[in-house]
């Protein structure tokens, strides 16, 4: 089940902070949970969040890569459709990682533990290294984090 409503995307004095605010009815209509992950659809363009709660404010926060694949500025008049996100949410390792993290006793394992947010963001560290030094480099720390995490 969709819910569509309209509201003014927002985004904080001299930041980069955006986000939607989403009405508490919607909330209430989607979900007994206060914080469900959801797809979230402005501009015919769909990405899949997680839900903030700021008190009895409810958020999802749209990156600037969000923002610019959706067309949009802070302060824009918005249509915004959201609904339950109940697909598994997984990131594709890539292979020097994957053995890298094998390697080190109980590393892998904290990797699937982590937050899908964190485990997204250890893969874009590595894919977006513009040297293979630096590659290396980055690999290193994040299997070094999470051997000594566990």
């Amino acid at each position: 089940m969709a819910e569509t409503f309209t509201t003014t995307l927002q985004q904080a004095d001299d930041k980069n902070a955006t986000g939607i605010r989403i009405p508490s009815e919607v909330i209430a209509a989607l979900s007994t949970q206060k914080r469900p992950k959801v797809k979230v659809t402005v501009n015919g363009y769909t990405y899949r969040n997680t839900v903030a709660v700021f008190g009895d404010v409810f958020m999802v926060g749209v990156n600037q890569e969000h923002r610019a694949a959706a067309g949009l500025t802070g302060g824009d008049q918005i249509e915004v459709t959201i609904e339950l996100d109940t697909e598994p949410r997984t990131v594709e390792i890539p292979e020097d990682l994957r053995a890298a993290l094998s390697e080190r006793a109980g590393a892998t394992e904290a990797f699937d533990k982590v937050a899908f947010s964190r485990r997204k963001e250890f893969v874009r560290q590595v894919e977006d290294a513009k040297t293979q030094e630096t590659r290396e480099r980055r690999i290193a720390k994040i299997v070094a984090e999470l051997g000594n995490s566990g």
